[in-house]
């Protein structure tokens, strides 16, 4: 893991939005905005592939709504949209003068990532998604199940004497094929317990965005997209994911072998090596 060259909050009146900025000055001059999954802060999110990114000299990694040390001004957890997660993005790259850039998102992030391009076509350059959120493709059932089954943990997660099983229901909403009782599996259980109503708040946030957004519109104000999807994730994520890639030729589709929802975790270096190719402009990535 590499140190931010800045570490920094933005005081709105609404957020008080915590960044860190990288800074790496053998890299071309590009910028990329990192933005991380619900109840894992961005240094955590991303920390294993920061450091084998070599096509930026600027990375921008902010604390979303919800987690982290990105807080509401009274320092307690409330209710939000992904709208205003993204109104917050959109300050903060105003503030910092950052016109062009690079974005990345992963899972509630990768949702936030989309909307922020939708918001900024202009600015944003290539897109990284891995595995946003609303772009499961699962049949009724199965989809049905998988939606109470998310939101009966963020009831859990509000509640601390029934943290331990939150967490557990949340795990397996996300990532029903993971190694359960592994080493890995107790670090991530961990993290996520540091701010549980955050991640209460980011899960029902993307729940009612998923209710409320037009999927097709907002797959449509994408461009230039390289999306991942963990070999061990439910085959239809992919396959979704290759009838997107089917229809345009901006959009290309990574299969991680041996990862599942937790791949930025488990396979940090495979991710930043096709990152990285993407932009060198390298046909070495597989799609």
């Amino acid at each position: 893991m590499i140190e931010p060259t800045v570490k920094a909050t933005l005081a709105l009146p609404t957020q008080e939005v915590y960044y860190r900025l990288y800074r790496i000055d053998s890299a071309p001059s590009r910028r990329l905005l990192l933005l991380h999954g619900g109840g894992l802060a961005g240094g955590i999110t991303w920390g294993g592939i920061l450091p084998e990114l070599r096509q930026w000299n600027e990375i921008l990694v902010p604390d979303l709504r919800g987690t982290g040390k990105t807080r509401y001004p009274d320092h307690r957890e409330h209710d939000f949209e992904a709208e205003e997660v993204a109104a917050d993005l959109s300050t903060l790259l105003d503030r910092l003068a950052w016109d062009e850039f690079d974005l990345g998102g992963y899972s509630y992030g990768g949702l936030i990532a989309m909307l922020l391009k939708a918001a900024r076509p202009e600015s944003v350059g290539r897109t990284f998604l891995l595995e946003p959120a609303l772009l499961g493709k699962m049949n009724g059932e199965e989809s049905l199940r998988s939606h109470e089954l998310i939101l009966h943990a963020a009831k859990r997660l509000r509640n601390l004497e029934n943290l331990e099983e939150g967490l557990e229901l949340f795990l397996d909403a996300v990532a029903p094929s993971r190694s359960r009782g592994s080493k890995n599996e107790e670090i991530m259980l961990q993290r996520l317990s540091h701010r549980p109503a955050g991640l209460a708040a980011a899960i029902e946030c993307v729940s009612r965005a998923a209710r409320r957004l037009d999927r097709r519109q907002l797959i449509a104000a994408q461009a230039g997209v390289g999306s991942f999807i963990g070999g061990r994730s439910h085959p239809a994520v992919y396959q979704l994911c290759r009838e997107i890639a089917a229809g345009r030729s901006d959009w290309r589709c990574h299969l991680i072998q041996g990862a599942d929802h937790a791949l930025p975790f488990q396979k940090p270096e495979a991710i930043a090596a096709i990152m990285n190719r993407d932009i060198s402009g390298s046909t070495g990535a597989t799609a």
